[in-house]
């Protein structure tokens, strides 16, 4: 393990979480050992006042590490891969980094805020279940369809070719939730579709899934 020897990492989460999620494939990635931390956001944990000093935002993830915290994915997973730097999540060459930047914003800004617990619960309370399954569905088909022309002709076995960079920790959990959340048909989008197909041969990417999570719900 990378961090063999030094203070564990602790890492507050919840399962179903996409931000929490593409944490935890960083994580995986880097072969880094970490205490997982629970946070129910249905319950309201991350109001918490306890929480709240770790995480002001009442969000998840949180990451402590010794002294620092940080409470960002984006955050978390850059200070990862600066402090250990093997796996790169990153790609030498600018272009294809500049991909996965794009990748990275599309998934960060133009759908997962949009689908996150606080906004599709403001929608169905103010309006009803049916105008927040549109407002969804729509905020994911518009960033699919912008991440199929932006990766189309970048992917190979991967987003941005055949390894592992950041776009795919971002694209894992956002078409894992897609599909299994909010019943999104896949078809229109091959490019992401291939993509999420290759992530299910990679251990870091399998074990970090919602499912396999401590704090998931009971399956039996």
């Amino acid at each position: 393990m990378a961090n063999s020897g030094a203070e564990k990492l602790k890492l507050y989460s919840y399962w179903r979480s996409s931000c929490a999620h593409r944490v935890r494939i960083a994580l995986a990635l880097k072969g880094l050992e970490y205490e997982y931390i629970p946070v129910n956001l249905l319950k309201g944990d991350q109001f918490n006042p306890d929480y709240l000093t770790i995480n002001p935002m009442g969000t998840v993830p949180a990451l402590v590490d010794g002294d620092i915290v940080i409470s960002d994915s984006f955050a978390i997973i850059m200070y990862l891969d600066e402090k250990y730097p093997e796996p790169p999540l990153l790609p030498r060459d600018l272009h294809k980094r500049a991909i996965n930047y794009q990748a990275m914003s599309i998934v960060l800004s133009g759908i997962q805020p949009h689908q996150n617990l606080a906004v599709i619960r403001y929608i169905e309370e103010k309006i009803n279940s049916e105008e927040k399954t549109s407002w969804v569905n729509n905020a994911i088909t518009k960033g699919f369809t912008a991440l199929e022309k932006l990766l189309a002709s970048s992917a190979g076995k991967h987003a941005t070719g055949d390894e592992i960079y950041l776009a795919d920790l971002f694209l894992a959990p956002q078409i894992h939730g897609a599909i299994n959340r909010f019943q999104i048909n896949m078809e229109p989008y091959p490019t992401l579709a291939k993509c999420y197909e290759s992530y299910n041969d990679l251990p870091a990417f399998q074990n970090a899934v919602p499912e396999k999570q401590p704090d998931a719900p009971s399956t039996s």
